[in-house]
């Protein structure tokens, strides 16, 4: 009897220290069936969806930002009735509640207040402590609002209209928010938002006030529930949405779910130490490219000096921001050797390259992808007399890579050999001409030990394979190559983007991604009073949607008026005037940025199987995904990790919370957090 007293003794001994470890995911049945058990709650949204763009908003923040959800469209033939069961069961005999939250197109989704499963809804709700979103609704007192013609009420356009988020909003899920948030009005021709502004009620607590004092969003608490309630229209693209949209998601999951979100910006200048063309005003085009007439005008190339160098080097330290100089040792040097063999500008910035990141652009800039015939317009590929493509040798591209590596290491530039990007994006395919890659670009990437590639955004978005290398997609910024001074990025933007009868090209009448503007912009005003708006706005709104590619320009814009600086200040000015400090840029290389995209894609491949596992029980998160692929997680301010022995702080902070791409830990097939108290 005492050998088995000992031996249970110490199973129970084995059995604490596992508990301890993590080690030990499956629970013990409580001595007492009868007492209460806290329930499992699954780390998934429920999203009832009508089919209008307040709910696909949402939709889209949730897949952005890697967070689970389950979608049954409310006027499907043939949906699941949404009931107790479907709902919630049970597992291992705990309650499971299978959503920790639910976004529903407004306060009755279902129709009627009366109807089964609204009441099922609200049940559902109240037993477990979910929370609903009303994507969008207008103000009465079913949401805890007085209607808008009561109390100073208003409903109307909101174009325009500077909202500010209140104290309660910026204690609660929108405490990364700052200053006021103005409402987009990109055409004051054209209504483009609108919304209801009622007082709250007792219950309601207000988080976005409108100028008249009312309310446009905020909490409803009632009859133990709990509702955000919207009540101004929106879609994923407008500016407020997606300001707001992070904290739509931390509120509704209560601030503990997959998925992880971030604002990255992160700025390539190509060409850096090579000269670049310039835009021709008479021909309207841009003299060395096909399209533009022999014997055309000869203007001089643009070029930046020392000063422009110094400049930026001085605008990085002002602005806290690091630029990636996209660089080509050898157009450099070809440079230097016609100018009387000096160059102050390589001088300058190399005085100056521990203040930037370098990226290699090869050494000459060449066409890394097919020989290319010019004597058409526009080129072809050439072929072989068997009809096969010519291509760039495989020596021929690795010559490229490593002249420029060995110049960076002879001048001590700090250049990460697994990065790169091709002139033109070239080498990989360039449509319609060159559909394929060129089948010597990988062998020379992985002869250099390259790993990360460029590649053009507004072609390929999605992140690729090229051999062993993986490319990271790009955002090309709407400030031209061939343009250093305003005059002349107004007078190639009228030309893409005015009609024929307008003196344009008339290409935006055909293209169905353009839109023509209605008259040619003044060359004088244009740039700063129209491109300059349109295009920090539409950084911006890379920057507010999680998207981790770089922007790219040109050394031809840090010269001669140094136009790129009014489009980033822009953008730097208006983020930092909405966002706490909480939540700074993240200003990744190129390297991080495909590394973040490689992680998402195993991430949404991994949710896509349905083999990942996520759920809350009490203080305690636990999270199993296929082996090899980490985890986005997202979770309150003092969570920590378990640990073989002990614990560890969670994550790294962002806006107000912690977050990670988080693995198991040593001997553990789970993630296991443990919540603050």
């Amino acid at each position: 009897m005492k050998a088995k007293a000992l031996k249970r003794g110490r199973t129970r001994l084995a059995l604490t220290a596992l508990m301890a470890a993590g080690l030990l995911t499956t629970a013990i049945p409580a001595v007492n069936a009868a007492a209460t058990v806290a329930p499992r709650i699954d780390l998934k949204v429920l999203v009832l969806d009508d089919g209008g763009s307040a709910v696909g908003a949402i939709v889209a923040e949730l897949k952005n930002t890697g967070v689970p959800y389950q979608t049954v469209e409310l006027g499907a033939t043939g949906r699941p009735t949404i009931d107790a069961a479907f709902l919630s069961d049970t597992v291992g005999g705990r309650p499971r509640a299978k959503f920790q939250g639910v976004v529903t197109p407004n306060e009755i989704p279902f129709g009627s207040a009366d109807a089964p499963e609204q009441a099922a809804l609200a049940t559902y709700e109240k037993t477990f402590g979910i929370r609903q979103v009303d994507a969008y609704t207008w103000a009465h007192p079913e949401v805890g609002i007085d209607y808008t013609d009561q109390n100073g009420g208003w409903s109307g356009v909101l174009d325009g209209v500077k909202s500010q988020v209140t104290a309660a909003g910026k204690a609660g899920p929108f405490g990364y928010l700052d200053g006021p948030l103005t409402f987009e009005d990109n055409d004051p021709a054209v209504p483009e938002s609108y919304g209801y502004a009622g007082h709250p009620r007792d219950g309601f607590t207000s988080y976005l006030d409108a100028p008249t004092g009312g309310t446009l969003l905020g909490q409803y608490t009632h009859d133990g529930r709990s509702e955000l309630v919207v009540t101004f229209a929106y879609n994923q693209y407008q500016e407020q949405f997606q300001a707001l949209a992070k904290g739509m998601v931390e509120w509704v999951t209560q601030g503990v779910h997959l998925g992880q979100s971030r604002n990255y910006f992160t700025v390539h200048v190509d060409d850096v130490f090579a000269p670049d063309s310039r835009w021709d005003s008479v021909h309207n085009c841009t003299p060395g490219d096909f399209d533009c007439p022999a014997g055309g005008a000869t203007n001089p190339d643009i070029r930046m000096t020392a000063a422009d160098a110094q400049y930026a080097a001085q605008w990085e330290q002002a602005n806290g921001f690091t630029l990636d100089m996209v660089f080509n040792a050898g157009a450099g040097e070809e440079w230097k050797s016609e100018n009387g063999g000096t160059d102050a500008l390589t001088t300058q910035l190399l005085a100056d390259k521990a203040k930037y990141r370098w990226v290699n652009h090869t050494y000459t800039h060449e066409f890394l992808g097919c020989v290319q015939d010019n004597t058409v317009v526009p080129w072809q590929c050439k072929k072989n007399a068997d009809g096969s493509t010519q291509w760039m040798s495989r020596a021929d591209i690795s010559a490229q890579i490593s002249q420029n590596n060995t110049w960076a290491a002879q001048k001590s530039l700090p250049v990460d050999k697994s990065e790169l990007v091709t002139g033109e994006h070239s080498g990989m395919r360039v449509l319609p001409q060159q559909p394929d890659d060129n089948p010597n670009l990988a062998g020379a990437l992985a002869d250099n030990g390259v790993k990360w590639t460029g590649s053009d955004a507004s072609r390929e978005p999605d992140q690729r394979a090229v051999g062993a290398a993986q490319t990271v997609p790009r955002h090309p910024m709407n400030v031209y190559y061939n343009v250093g001074k305003a005059a002349e990025m107004t007078d190639e933007y009228n030309w893409l983007y005015t009609s024929k009868a307008d003196g344009g090209s008339g290409v935006c009448e055909n293209n169905p991604a353009s839109t023509c503007m209605t008259a040619p912009l003044d060359t004088a005003t244009g740039y700063q009073s129209y491109i300059v708006p349109r295009e920090a706005r539409t950084a911006l709104s890379h920057v507010l949607w999680n998207d981790p590619r770089p922007h790219y320009v040109h050394q031809s814009n840090l010269a001669e008026e140094r136009i790129l600086y009014p489009v980033l200040d822009k953008v730097l000015g208006d983020y930092k005037a909405l966002y706490a400090d909480s939540a700074p840029i993240v200003n990744l290389r190129e390297k991080d940025a495909g590394t973040e995209l490689g992680r998402r894609a195993s991430w949404d491949k991994a949710l896509a199987s349905g083999s990942v596992t996520a759920y809350r029980i009490g203080d305690t998160v636990t999270v199993q995904a296929p082996k090899g692929v980490a985890a986005p997680i997202t979770a309150p301010e003092g969570t920590r990790k378990q640990l073989l022995l002990g614990t560890t702080a969670f994550g790294t902070p962002y806006a107000g919370q912690r977050s990670d791409w988080s693995s198991p830990e040593l001997l553990q097939s789970a993630i296991t957090l443990k919540l603050p108290a």
